[in-house]
């Protein structure tokens, strides 16, 4: 295997995957449409050893020339937003399903021989992470909670049987898919449709399931984009990270080499394809400790504090941290980036970044949507 097409090679994750190729020894052709929300301008860090086509993932005549002529694909294109997405519902759908969905109809129709294929796919398809009920000593799967629970503040996950509070535990691929957005039913679909057209054409595909990536190269003036980015934006513009609930809400961030190196192994061992694997840290973090770092690393903390609102985005879920061990199992693979080594690398990219704070607008369109309730009170 020695010529690869990288989808979205262009962008945060992609522009990675492509370096890591790169170093050892691939040839990378690399398909983006230079989003205008994620790219003022063609990016300054992109690896000059590739070959670019500016096209759209949905073009196919595009797409059937660009596989005729490569032994394996990394699928990264697609468009990133939680709340966006339950809005731009008909172009989140389009990009994500239906340009996979042409992809896989090339790679069917016209006889591709792939020797590999690795979807990105995401935790969010996931929607609520796995959790323990120690009245009950078993592991829980809940639905996402309900309106009126948030509406009361009462941010805890309760147990259906005995109403206690359960617990996170580390989130294993066997929990069921409950997507809770447009943007993660989206991520399930092109999971499951390179999974199915891999096994009916007999190509190895691997998709793998990121947690919160955070790094270089994150888009800071995309409100959509990920949390680290966000708060980065809004810091280096003197203005506090919004939390929402009460902040104690955890994710497990992954720093974007990480994923880089997942993707080129993902290529290189045979074990994990065929299969969905967690990409993940094991190790889960408050939204309140995230914010307070980034806040302290950016030099701020004299004038900063993270901004509690109390308040709730539709869809939200409380917790979600990954267990990794498939990973390491199949892959040889463990993080090997700290938290607080991640930080300091996305902090000294960011200070030498522009960052133009667009939340306000990207939170005005979903409170309209009625996705963010009574935030408007705690913005400043």
């Amino acid at each position: 295997m020695k010529r690869v097409l990288v989808t979205g090679g262009a962008g945060f994750v992609g522009s990675h995957v492509v370096d890591e190729l790169i170093n050892h020894g691939y040839d990378v052709t690399v398909l983006d449409n230079l989003d205008e929300q994620v790219h003022d301008d063609e990016p300054d860090y992109l690896n000059d050893v590739a070959e670019y086509v500016w096209g759209d993932v949905r073009d196919r005549e595009l797409l059937a020339d660009l596989l005729e002529s490569v032994d394996a694909v990394s699928h990264h294109a697609s468009k990133v937003g939680v709340g966006q997405s339950m809005y731009e519902v008909e172009e989140y759908v389009d990009v994500n399903t239906l340009g996979t969905a042409r992809m896989l109809d090339v790679i069917a129709n016209e006889k591709i021989d792939l020797e590999r294929f690795v979807i990105a796919s995401s935790m969010s398809a996931y929607g609520e992470g796995e959790y323990y009920c120690g009245t009950c000593e078993e592991r829980r799967f809940p639905p996402l909670r309900d309106v009126e629970q948030l509406e009361a503040g009462e941010w805890q996950l309760l147990c259906a049987e005995c109403d206690g509070r359960l617990d996170a535990v580390p989130t294993t691929e066997s929990n069921p898919l409950e997507s809770d957005s447009i943007y993660a039913i989206s991520k399930k679909s092109q999971e499951e449709m390179c999974l199915s057209v891999g096994r009916a054409y007999d190509i190895p595909v691997v998709a793998l399931r990121y947690f919160n990536i955070y790094g270089s190269r994150q888009a800071l003036d995309n409100p959509y984009t990920g949390v680290c980015a966000i708060f980065s934006s809004r810091i280096k513009n003197d203005r506090p990270p919004l939390l929402f609930e009460d902040g104690e809400q955890t994710r497990d961030f992954i720093h974007v080499s990480d994923i880089a190196r997942v993707n080129r192994l993902a290529l290189e061992k045979d074990a994990a394809a065929g299969r969905a694997v967690n990409v993940g840290t094991g190790e889960p973090t408050s939204i309140t400790e995230l914010a307070e770092e980034l806040i302290r690393r950016y030099g701020k903390e004299d004038d900063l504090s993270p901004e509690v609102t109390e308040e709730f985005r539709s869809g939200d879920i409380r917790h979600c941290y990954g267990d990794a061990s498939l990973a390491a199992e199949c892959l040889d693979f463990e993080a090997e980036v700290s938290l607080e080594e991640g930080l300091e690398e996305l902090v000294s990219w960011g200070v030498e970044s522009d960052a133009t704070d667009n939340t306000d607008a990207a939170y005005s369109e979903m409170e309209e949507k009625g996705l963010i309730r009574g935030l408007t009170r705690h913005r400043r």
